[in-house]
Parts: structure tokens; sequence; C-alpha cells
């Protein structure tokens, strides 16, 4: 079979609501949605991991992983992950479609131009750019006085953080990080789409009042280019199970979690959905909680924390040259990193498991030393081994993760804060509840902010380092009694998030001294190597 057959035989899904972009890859017709109105919703599974490093932990392998090892066990999977930005694909991170013998297929056309959804988004808001200039350019009939709406790139490329035009300063922030794209991944449909769009703010007039896209009255012909782009991509996996891969806001920037929905339709097609949030619990667990959750209407109803041997040992205080190493000490160390991150997911009264990530190479007995710690402390825990073995290396952890859907829990989800509160309490919650800081601090800058924003009454999105559950990359495992700067606050009133700036946080990212673009070869025949 083909993949548009083998995807019919599978779901729930008519042949008219699949729009072909090549012979692999689908886009979905939202009218989907419509016709399932009534069907109730499968299990989500959200899939979290503790502060990555540069070992890797494997959240995307290892929800595909599960999803194959679900299949293995005659469980209806679904996956809904991120798209990939191009900018992390040829910088540092790389691709974002699993590895080995988990991975969502056709994987290089995902990582870079996939269905176009990225340049979709990058036209719409550079277009609200030229616009604004252009308005201003011609009178500026709205006296227009700041500008607060940025350009967009999907590239990693450090030079443009602050740039000059001849209608003035400006700035470049990477796509991914832009407020369109946090309002494709969280709107419901295409009307609230446009609403979304219409309600950005772009900047302040001379009387300090705040000047939306509907005041330039142009949020039809900004609709108008993400119409396509707003229904979900669908593909495989390499064992054939479905996988959404729609819409992609980095997690240490924005909110981090995959469409709204993309989310729906796989909570119509499937009996279980396994979907993840970018990075570690800190920020992209308690963003998927705190934001996703309120507008998907549907809670996670367990939480999959990841962990790998490696990334345990570089917590505890490891160097990367001596990774090989055996380590048990250092292991059980850095291990108060994920005791922390479990902390957080009981903090919301979430069931969850344990799925240790493995490697081809890790030693026998570390494996052994983590697993008997998580027996002493009373965490369910098993091995995903999704990179050498796909769906069988994960039918174990398949098995648990049924059992404890399958059994009874009265658990109450408890929220983390209540959204009507002042935008510094939010904040303060956050840093002391789930970072474990003592103190927030405020620049001049935010502290204005503050002001602006006070009558905002919406969740916050904090943008803060994915190394370190502080706002300082260097600070690993459970560092403690740490100060969290404030350095500047942002709006998104489209996407209706309130998102402060730690100090270090960048925007628009750069390349690293040798990015992985230096990897990608391409021979005579058009092949990719």
């Amino acid at each position: 079979m083909n993949t548009k057959e083998i995807i019919l035989s599978q779901a729930n899904i008519i042949d008219d609501e699949l729009i072909a972009y090549g012979k692999d890859k689908f886009k979905v017709e939202l009218s989907l949605l419509d016709r399932l109105k009534d069907k109730k919703d499968g299990k989500l599974i959200l899939v979290t991991s503790i502060n990555p490093t540069s070992a890797g932990e494997g959240k995307t392998t290892t929800s595909i992983s599960l999803a194959q090892g679900m299949k293995q066990i005659n469980k209806n999977a679904i996956l809904a992950l991120r798209e990939p930005s191009m900018g992390p694909v040829f910088g540092l991170k790389g691709g974002a479609t699993g590895a080995g013998k988990s991975s969502i297929e056709p994987s290089l056309d995902i990582d870079l131009h996939f269905t176009g959804d990225i340049h979709a988004l990058t036209s719409a808001h550079n277009l609200l750019s030229a616009f604004i200039d252009n308005h201003i350019y011609f009178g500026n009939e709205l006296h227009i006085k700041e500008v607060m709406w940025p350009r967009a790139l999907d590239v990693n490329d450090r030079s443009l953080r602050e740039v000059e035009t001849k209608a003035g300063k400006s700035s470049f922030v990477i796509t991914a990080a832009s407020e369109l794209m946090a309002i494709l991944a969280l709107s419901k449909n295409l009307d609230d789409l446009k609403t979304r769009i219409s309600n950005i703010i772009i900047g302040i007039n001379e009387n300090d009042q705040f000047i939306k896209v509907s005041d330039l009255k142009i949020e039809d012909a900004l609709t108008m280019l993400l119409k396509d782009a707003i229904k979900p991509n669908l593909v495989l996996t390499t064992e054939k199970a479905l996988a959404f891969v729609h819409a992609g806001p980095f997690a240490n920037i924005a909110h981090g979690c995959s469409s709204i929905i993309a989310s729906q339709m796989a909570l119509k097609l499937g009996d279980y959905v396994i979907t993840e949030a970018g990075f570690g619990a800190d920020l992209g667990m308690e963003k998927f909680l705190d934001i996703k959750v309120p507008v998907l209407g549907k809670n996670a109803d367990l939480v999959v924390m990841v962990v790998t041997l490696k990334a345990l040992k570089l917590h505890g205080g490891v160097l990367e040259e001596n990774l090989q190493l055996k380590n048990i000490e250092a292991l059980l160390k850095g291990v108060s990193n994920l005791e922390k991150h479990l902390e957080n997911i009981k903090s919301y009264n979430l069931d969850y498991v344990i799925a240790l990530n493995l490697y081809t190479n890790d030693d026998k007995d570390e494996k052994e030393a983590l697993l008997k710690w998580a027996k002493r402390n009373g965490h369910e825990i098993e091995i995903s081994d999704g990179y050498d073995l796909g769906g069988k290396g994960a039918v174990d952890l398949a098995n648990l993760v049924v059992k404890k859907l399958e059994g009874t829990s009265n658990k109450k989800f408890k929220e983390l804060y209540d959204v009507n509160l002042d935008i510094d309490i939010k904040i303060n919650i956050i840093a002391k509840n789930i970072y474990g800081a003592k103190e927030v601090t405020y620049s001049k800058r935010a502290l204005r902010k503050l002001e602006l924003f006070k009558e905002m009454k919406y969740p916050i999105c904090m943008a803060k380092t994915p190394l370190s559950l502080s706002g300082d990359p260097l600070l690993k495992a459970r560092p403690k009694d740490f100060i969290l700067h404030i350095s500047d606050i942002k709006l998104s009133n489209g996407a209706e998030l309130i998102i402060p700036l730690t100090k270090g946080i960048n925007v628009m990212p750069g390349l690293n001294k040798t990015p992985r673009v230096l990897d990608f070869h391409i021979n005579k025949e058009g092949e990719v190597i």
C-alpha cells in the first residue's frame, strides 16, 4: 500500500479530507473536526524531560518509539508533534524527526521546507512589517510613535538581532519564536486565527494607546496567507504509525507545543494521543499545562518523563569528554535534576512514569543503578530502546503507559496559578515553584512593561534558558537560592500571552562555531547525504 492508503486504512479519515503534498506528506481538511465533533476524545499522553544537555534526551525519539510500541500491542495511538525550524536544523540542535528506527518520514523534508507552513508564517509576518512602515511613510494617520512589531526569518542569524532600515530601528526574531507562530499553534479554526491576528498589537501612538492590526485593516490579507498553513500535516513513522506534525513554537522563547487543531484531530482519531512539549518540564510542560490546556479544553492524562544516563551524568558534574566512563556517583548526583522535574509534575497532581531512553553503548551497571533508585523511591520506570529496536524496544514502556491509563485515578488537576493575578505575582509563582528561585528581579525596562501591560490577564510564557532550572545555563542539576532576573517583558496580544525575557535570552539565535549546516551534502543525482 502507498502512504495514503495506509493512512486511510488506519484512521477514520475519508479520502477528500487528505490533501497530498507529494507522495508521503499530507494536510488534513479542518472539516474532519466537524464530522467527528461528537466522538469521544482519546487519552492524552504528554512527553517531557529533564533539562536538556549536549548528550541529548530524545523526547521525540521516545515519543515515536512509544507510539510504535503501542502499535506493537495493538493499541490505536497517534502522535502530535511540533514542526521543526530550519534554524536549529542547520545550527547546534539538528533535526527534530526522531532517530534510528524511531523516526517520522520523510525526515529530511520535514526538517527543511516540509509543506511550507513556516515560509507562509514568515511571509505573513513580514508583510505586516512592510505595511506598518508603508503606513508611516504615507503620513502616519494612526500617529504611531513606537513600533513593537519586529521582522522574522527562519534562519539563525545573530547579526539581525538589531537592524536599522530607512524607516528606523528594527529587529528580527526567528519565525518559530514569532507571535504569528504562537497564534497558529493556539488557534481553534480559521475564524479564531483571523480574530487573533486582528488583535496583534503592533505599537503605541502618541497618547500611549495600543495600535492593533485591526486598526491597519489587513487581518484578512494576513489570514489569507495562512489559510493552508492552519491545516495540520500528517505523515507516518518508520513503522507506519500516524503522526501529526504541525506548528513549532520554540519552548525556551515561545510556548513549545504543537497546534491545538492537530491535537484535536488526533484526540478524535486515536484512542491514545502522544504529544511532546519542548525542552524540560520547567519550560515545555509548564507551558503546555498553563497555556495550551485551557485552550484545548483537555488535560494530560499521563506524563512521560524522559531521561538518559549520559544527561544525568552531565547534571552530576561529569565533563563531556568523560561521558563514556562509568560514574554511578555522578549519575545519582544528577538525579537531583530529575527529582525536581518530578516534583513539578506532582505539583499539578498528575500521574507520571519515567522512560529511560537507552543509548547503544550505555553501561549496564549505571542502568541498574537508576532502576534501583527509581524502585527505592516509588517511581515507575521502563526502558525505551526505540533507537535500536523501534517499537519492539518500547513494548514494556507501552504496556506500563496503558496500565497507568486504564487504572482508576481520582486525581483532580491542580492549576499552578490564577490567570487573573497580577503579572509579577504569576512570574514569581513560576520562578519559585517550578524553577526553585529565591527571588525575581526586574530591569527598568521590564518594570515599565509591567505597568504598561498590567491590565492584560494572560498566561505567562517565560523565555528562559532550557539548559538549567535557573536563568544561568552553566548551573546544572538542581540549583537553589538563585535570583531570576527579568530583563524585558513582551506582549503577544493575539496569542494572549505575557512573555518575560530572562537575562541573556535571545529571540534570534546565532549559529555555533561548527554548525550542522556543514554536515549536509548533495550529490549530482540530487540525493542528500
